[in-house]
């Protein structure tokens, strides 16, 4: 770190802009002597993302230069300070940079590696001495907050406890047959001859409880069984689409378009989830050459991925049984949020950059998703370490900006925009039939599926079928196969 006085002028000036310090920098007189409440300060930027601690200016002074500022003395007072009050010791990059015809002392306090968390002060403890920054100012962290940044330097087991509630009766049957049949031709010598039972028993879906019979462990209750919300009622997906931007209600009272707490086992959650954001949102298309291409508002594949990411690695500690997933759409953006933050040394950084080496919290989950099959096809995970690139991929494809993630210690949140309208969608929002725009659709193509229908209408799939079906009752449409073909396609009667 090299800070030249005109870099710090313009620091300078934006503080006086704000009229306080920010979430980044703090500002001390430090007049006489060092300031006791720096140590949360230093442990705040520490614990977050880094900081810079300038000291020698007064705040209550619109951030002047203190008279008679020890620069030396203060500066070592700091460093001191650093290494010697926190844990682990902090070693800022301390600077003493000249301000008009005196100087201040600049310090520069990078974030820990994840695995170095939390950083306290000594005389208080881990759990009353370790803080977070928010805002202008240092918060002390929860217990939660704190055992979340412990679990860094672990792998955590909870996906390895053992449900004494629950017996393998409480499994799906038939997602128990799937994953058997992957394991068996993946790894014939292992598993060839041993039993259901022998082989639930090494793939840690059971163990033997206290009580001497087979339970399920919690990962293979949450993967496999057919209602796993019997024994963790809030261990589900909570899914709400809101007419605006926010959750506040319209001026009509409307607080939701649609809502649904999902259940069931992981695989059926996340392909109940995707589908929920089918039906709530809307497919334009574009032309390219003599063939049409749907352009969804979410890529289903990548709202998929995140779903999946969401559930496999989220907080799965006894804290954290009471909260949901949520999958949260809004009239400008969609949000998937599970709690618990990134684990370990996987950082919003390396996500983006591509960088970010394969690893999970919930490591017996994960390798069970990897061989449990959808129920339409393929399996729930890989685990490679690619499910966000795969996101960033698909939303390419479709001509969207790239994911925004966010981490915090509680929870780690994605979120996607949503596609501007085609021609069709403004349509529909100038006030135009939904019916006219698919009868006019219809007058220019022979015959048409509800999905290229619900793109020309400028409305989700969901909606699209309820008109389809009216206009059949009016005798306008017409179905070109029986009635629940997976082939059908519609025309003019």
């Amino acid at each position: 770190m090299v800070t030249t006085p005109s870099d710090l002028m313009k620091l300078i000036e934006s503080l006086r802009v704000a009229g306080t310090d920010t979430a980044a920098v703090e500002v001390k007189a430090a007049a006489q002597k060092m300031p006791s409440n720096l140590r949360e300060t230093v442990s705040a930027f520490a614990n977050g993302t880094g900081g810079t601690i300038i000291l020698g200016l007064s705040e209550a002074d619109n951030f002047a230069p203190v008279p008679g500022f020890q620069v030396k003395e203060i500066s070592d007072a700091l460093a001191r300070m650093c290494a010697d009050d926190l844990w682990p010791a902090v070693r800022p990059d301390i600077e003493v940079v000249s301000l008009y015809d005196t100087a201040v002392v600049v310090a520069r306090i990078e974030g820990l590696q994840p695995q170095d968390k939390p950083c306290y002060v000594i005389a208080k403890g881990m759990y009353g001495g370790s803080y977070i920054r928010t805002g202008d100012g240092d918060r002390k962290l929860s217990y939660y907050e704190i055992d979340r940044l412990q679990e860094n330097r672990i792998q955590p087991r909870w996906d390895m406890e053992v449900v004494a509630d629950a017996t393998i009766d409480d499994l799906d049957d038939d997602l128990i047959q799937g994953l058997l049949a992957k394991e068996r031709a993946q790894a014939p010598r292992i598993f060839a001859k041993k039993s259901d039972v022998q082989a639930l028993t090494t793939l840690g879906v059971l163990a033997e409880g206290e009580d001497g019979q087979m339970h399920p462990r919690l990962g293979g209750l949450l993967a496999l069984a057919e209602y796993p919300q019997q024994f963790f009622p809030r261990l589900t997906v909570s899914f709400a689409a809101y007419p605006g931007s926010d959750k506040t209600s319209l001026a009509s009272g409307q607080r939701f378009l649609d809502s649904a707490t999902l259940s069931g086992p992981i695989p059926y959650l996340v392909a109940d989830a995707v589908a929920r954001v089918n039906a709530n949102m809307r497919t334009g298309g574009i032309i390219a050459g003599a063939y049409r291409r749907d352009l969804p508002d979410y890529p289903p594949v990548a709202v998929r991925e995140a779903v999946t990411n969401a559930l496999m690695h989220r907080d799965y500690s006894p804290h954290s049984r009471g909260t949901q997933v949520q999958v949260n759409m809004y009239a400008d953006r969609l949000e998937v949020v599970n709690p618990g933050g990134l684990h370990g040394p996987v950082t919003v950084a390396a996500l983006t950059s591509g960088e970010a080496q394969p690893g999970s919290r919930n490591q017996k989950l994960s390798q069970l998703l990897e061989s449990i099959p959808y129920p339409d096809g393929g399996f729930v995970a890989e685990n490679r370490g690619s499910g966000y690139q795969e996101i960033e991929r698909q939303l390419e494809h479709d001509m969207l900006p790239p994911p925004k993630p966010v981490d915090r210690l509680t929870q780690f949140s994605l979120t996607f925009s949503r596609r501007f309208m085609t021609e069709a969608e403004r349509g529909a929002a100038a006030g135009e039939s939904s019916a006219k725009r698919m009868v006019e659709y219809l007058h220019k193509h022979s015959t048409a599926s509800s999905r290229e229908l619900a793109a020309a209408a400028g409305i989700g799939v969901g909606g699209a079928r309820k008109a389809i079906n009216t206009l059949i009752d009016e005798g306008v449409v017409e179905r070109t196969e029986p009635t629940r073909s997976p082939k059908q396609r519609y025309r003019l009667a």
